[in-house]
């Protein structure tokens, strides 16, 4: 059976911190590979007040196998209180791009 892919999104006060959450995420290989959107401004309402913040916007590629961990490592390591952590299954990609996918096992020793 061919392995489930999954796309999870995050958002992050900047760059730093970005860089930070996807590199730990890598290297302890809850995801393949994590893009860093710099630039991302986020309203939206929290404790009574409209918020108006730059952030950083993390595209983080996984195995659904994986995306119960991912999401509770990435939520212990967050630094907002309520992070946005969004999964999306994927329906389809580009075949040399999900075989990358699939030939990386995640360390599940942890």
């Amino acid at each position: 059976m061919k392995p489930e892919y999954q796309i999870v999104t995050t958002t992050i006060g900047n760059t730093s911190q970005a860089v930070d959450l996807a590199k730990w995420l890598v290297e302890a290989r809850l995801a393949r590979c994590v893009q860093i959107v710099p630039g991302v401004r986020s309203i939206y309402h929290w404790d009574d007040e409209i918020c108006d913040d730059d952030e950083c916007l993390l595209i983080i590629k996984t195995l659904t196998d994986n995306l119960e961990e991912l999401m509770k490592q990435l939520s212990d390591r967050h630094p907002y209180d309520v992070p946005e952590i969004l999964a999306v299954p994927v329906s389809a990609g580009y075949e040399p791009y999900l075989k990358w996918l699939d030939e990386w096992q995640p360390d599940n020793s942890q």
